[in-house]
């Protein structure tokens, strides 16, 4: 399996329309399994050992089936990143076409996030608003800022502990959202999330692909929204897979940020707000344009071999898959 990885791995560099959360250029690796094509994107700083569920993903992506799919199209908020430009803010938005939902990164300074906030309030006036942290604050920075934000869907990742949460939970009404709490939990099954959080926060990759991520929303018996890793379209198609085999969902998903990518290798559009749940292969002309340096395609083959040895290896072959 290793070998056939390699053997069709192409690495590209996508340009973003913005600066998110310090992203300008996102390499992603791409190859092509029986089952289709699939992404490792671990972002560049991780860790051979914290790229291991990528890359358990991807590889699941390639060889295994699909789970039954439960719907056909996945509706999508809008990622707003903590920016404090209204044109700026307005031409991010206008890229998400008929959304209802806008999901606006905080958690820098109060009174920016407070007016990046307004401002899509008044640019989109009926529009449901949720604000993500990424376990930024403290608990009493969290309920200074929800005391003062406004009606809001939910509150993504306030604070960085379950401890935390769960005593934010005790001061205020408003919905939170696990995003890191899960993710980046050694053992998510033996998490008590009761009294800490309302939603459950997805994401394919980070958690090890779909089958897994199923099995967590199962687990802990909680709504659930799948976000996106800021993957190109290829990553993107497997959340929306994700999306449509769940059981139940209810809330808009995060899966709409290939708008806040310059570019992509391919195409999944947002129609009326929502995504179609389909296939994705890389356009071949736009793996050529974006292919990274020889340097850098060697880097992520060597990226790819020692999260393999450090652990991908033998999930797969716990799974099955080899």
């Amino acid at each position: 399996m290793l070998d056939s990885i390699l053997g069709s791995l192409k690495v590209v560099a996508l340009a973003t329309t913005t600066d998110f959360r310090s992203v300008t250029s996102r390499e992603v690796a791409l190859f092509e399994g029986p089952m289709g094509w699939a992404e490792f994107s671990p972002f560049l700083e991780y860790s051979f050992e914290e790229s291991i569920p990528w890359l358990v993903s991807a590889i699941e992506a390639a060889f295994a089936q699909t789970p039954q799919l439960m719907r056909g199209e996945i509706a999508v908020n809008a990622t707003l990143p903590a920016l404090d430009d209204r044109t700026e803010i307005e031409r991010i938005l206008d890229a998400f076409e008929g959304v209802s939902v806008v999901k606006i990164k905080v958690g820098t300074q109060i009174c920016a996030d407070l007016a990046r906030v307004a401002c899509v309030r008044e640019l989109l006036p009926h529009a449901k608003i949720r604000i993500d942290v990424n376990g930024l604050w403290s608990v009493d920075e969290a309920y200074e800022f929800l005391d003062q934000v406004g009606e809001i869907e939910y509150v993504e990742q306030p604070c960085s502990t379950i401890e935390e949460l769960r005593e934010l939970k005790k001061r205020c009404t408003v919905k939170i959202a696990g995003d890191e709490v899960i993710r980046k939990a050694k053992h998510p099954f033996e998490l008590e999330l009761t009294g800490a959080i309302d939603i459950l926060m997805l994401k394919v990759a980070p958690l090890g692909g779909i089958s897994r991520a199923m099995e967590i929303a199962r687990h802990h018996q909680l709504p659930v929204v799948v976000s996106s890793a800021l993957e190109s379209a290829v990553g993107i198609s497997h959340g929306l897979k994700l999306a449509a085999a769940l059981p139940e969902l209810n809330f808009a998903c995060g899966l709409g940020t290939g708008a806040l990518l310059a570019v992509d290798v391919a195409k999944i559009p947002i129609i009326n707000g929502a995504m179609r749940v389909r296939d994705v292969s890389p356009d071949a002309d736009a793996i050529d344009k974006y292919a990274v340096s020889s340097e850098r395609l060697n880097w992520w083959r060597n990226r790819v071999r020692m999260t393999w040895n450090a652990g991908a290896q033998s999930i797969a072959r716990e799974r099955g898959w080899l």
